[in-house]
C-alpha cells in the first residue's frame, strides 16, 4: 500500500469544514449561469417547501430543466433534468442517502463487542432493569439466529475482519401535504421518476473497528461517505465534503441487516419496550436512544437537535431483526428581524418569539422493513428491503405543516468477506478534511 499522504484524494478545493447536517440538508450550488451561490442548509429546505406549495399556481414550470454535468462519461458530457427534479433528488440523497445511526457502537478496549458469545458480560441480574436484561437476551437470540455464535470448527462471523456489499437502489419522492391551517390539506400528489423512481447502486465497504467507505450514485449523482474510525464525513457535488459532529456513529444502511455484529453491538445498551405486530410477525421491540449531552455535541449555528431515537423489530420466531425506525427531531431558530408593531406571518408556518426569531420544527422519521435473508460464509445478511422517510416541518404553535414521503427500495446483490488487501489505508478521509482541519487548528 502507498504511504498515507499518497492515499489522499482531492474531489474539490480545500472549504471551510462544516458539520454534516441529518435529514434533509440540501444545501446547494445554483447551476444556472454557471453561478456557484450557496444559502445556509435551512434557508434551501424551507424554500424547497415553498417550491411544493407553488407548484400548483406553476410558478416553477414542471418542463423547465437544468443541463448538469455528467459524473461519468466524457467530460463535455451533459444530462437534462427539471430543476424541480433535481431538487427533489438532491432532497432523496440528503435524507436517504447516508444516515447515520443515533448512538455509536459499544467497543471495548480490545475491540471485541461485549455482545460476542465468547466475552460476554458477567453481571449479576438484581444489578440491571428488567428491560435491558430483557433486552440482552433477545440480542443474545439475534446473534444465535445470524450464525454468530457458530463453534470455531465451523466458520464463525469472528473471523470476518471486512466486508464488501454492493447492491442496487430505486428512490421516489411520492407526495407531499400541505394545510394552511384552516382545515385544508392540499396534496401535491405523486411524482415519480421513469419506470417508477430513480435507478442506482451502491459499494460499500467495511472493516471492525468502526471503519467504513459507501459510494451511492443515483441518476448520475454520486455521494461519496466513510469513516476512519474517528472521523465520518461525506461529499456530495452541491455541497463539497462535510464531517459530522458529535460521537462517531455507524452508517445506518450497516445495522440494517448487513453487520448483525453491528447490529448487536448497537443495541447491546437497549431497552425492551414489549411486544408489537409487524405483519403477520410478533415482534419484540426495543429501543436505543442517544442521550443529551450528545444530541447536543451535534447542535450547529441556529439547528438544535431534540432527540434522536431508534426502534428494533426482531421477530420472535425467527429472532431476525425484520424492521427498524428511527426519529429525528431539530429544532432550528432564525432571526427574522422586523418593523415594530409589525407580526410575523402565518403563511410562514412558524412562530415568532418575542424577540422576533422564528422557530421551526424538522421530524424526520425513516423505517426500513428487512428481509430475504440468506446464508453468506455461515452468517445470515439481509439481502432486500424497504424503507420510507418522511420529513414533517411545522411550527410552534401552529397548525400549519408540510409532510414529504419518499422512499427507497433496496437490494443486495453481492457480499464478500475478507476481502484481500484492505487495509486502514482504505478508509482515510478525503484530504479536504484534513485541510479544513489543519486551518482551524492552533
Amino acid at each position: 500500500m502507498g504511504s498515507r499522504s499518497g492515499r489522499k484524494q482531492r474531489w474539490c478545493s480545500p472549504v471551510q469544514l462544516s458539520p454534516l447536517m441529518e435529514g434533509p440538508d440540501m444545501e446547494m450550488q445554483d447551476y444556472q449561469g454557471g453561478s456557484c451561490k450557496k444559502e445556509s442548509s435551512w434557508e434551501v429546505i424551507r424554500e424547497w417547501f415553498r417550491t411544493q406549495k407553488s407548484l400548483s399556481s406553476a410558478t416553477l414550470s414542471p418542463n423547465s430543466s437544468l443541463m448538469i454535468p455528467s459524473l461519468y462519461g466524457r467530460s463535455n458530457s451533459f444530462s437534462t433534468i427539471s430543476a424541480k427534479g433535481l431538487q427533489d433528488l438532491r432532497l432523496l440523497l440528503g435524507v436517504l442517502g447516508c444516515p447515520l445511526a443515533p448512538i455509536p457502537l459499544h467497543i471495548n478496549k480490545h475491540n471485541i463487542p461485549s455482545v460476542d458469545h465468547h466475552h460476554q458480560p458477567c453481571f449479576r441480574i438484581k444489578d440491571v432493569p428488567i428491560e435491558n436484561s430483557a433486552a440482552h437476551y433477545i440480542i443474545q437470540q439475534y446473534l444465535a439466529a445470524t450464525g454468530c455464535f457458530k463453534t470455531h470448527q465451523q466458520k464463525c462471523s469472528s473471523n470476518n475482519k471486512n466486508m464488501y456489499t454492493a447492491g442496487t437502489v430505486t428512490m421516489m419522492c411520492c407526495e407531499t401535504e400541505v394545510s394552511s391551517g384552516k382545515g385544508a390539506v392540499k396534496s401535491l400528489g405523486t411524482r415519480r421518476g421513469g419506470n417508477g423512481g430513480e435507478n442506482g447502486c451502491f459499494v460499500l465497504w467495511q472493516m471492525s473497528p468502526g471503519m467504513w467507505s459507501l459510494e451511492l450514485v443515483v441518476a448520475g449523482n454520486k455521494v461519496l461517505a466513510g469513516s476512519d474510525g474517528k472521523i465520518v464525513w461525506r461529499h456530495t457535488p452541491w455541497l463539497g465534503t462535510h464531517a459530522a459532529k458529535g460521537p462517531q456513529r455507524p452508517l445506518r444502511r450497516i445495522i440494517q441487516g448487513l453487520d448483525p455484529k453491528s447490529t448487536a453491538r448497537l443495541f447491546e445498551k437497549a431497552q425492551c419496550l414489549g411486544e408489537k405486530q409487524i405483519g403477520d410477525e410478533d415482534c419484540f421491540v426495543l429501543k436505543v436512544a442517544a442521550d443529551r449531552a450528545a444530541v447536543m455535541e451535534r447542535n450547529e449555528g441556529p439547528a438544535e437537535v431534540l432527540r434522536h431515537v431508534l426502534y428494533g423489530y426482531f421477530s420472535q420466531k425467527s429472532g431476525l431483526l425484520i424492521y427498524m425506525e428511527d426519529s429525528h427531531l431539530t429544532r432550528v431558530q432564525v432571526p427574522q428581524p422586523q418593523a415594530p408593531g409589525k407580526s410575523f406571518n402565518i403563511n410562514d408556518n412558524s412562530i415568532s418569539a418575542n424577540n422576533g426569531d422564528k422557530v421551526i420544527y424538522w421530524e424526520t422519521s425513516i423505517g426500513s422493513s428487512i428481509g430475504d435473508y440468506k446464508d453468506v460464509d455461515g452468517v445470515l445478511i439481509a439481502h432486500q428491503g424497504r424503507t420510507v422517510a418522511t420529513v414533517f416541518r411545522f411550527g410552534e404553535g401552529s397548525m400549519q405543516y408540510s409532510r414529504t414521503r419518499m422512499e427507497e427500495v433496496w437490494r443486495i446483490d453481492d457480499v464478500v468477506f475478507n476481502v484481500p488487501g484492505l487495509s486502514l489505508d482504505s478508509f482515510i478521509p478525503p484530504a479536504d478534511v484534513f485541510d479544513a482541519i489543519a486551518m482551524h487548528s492552533p
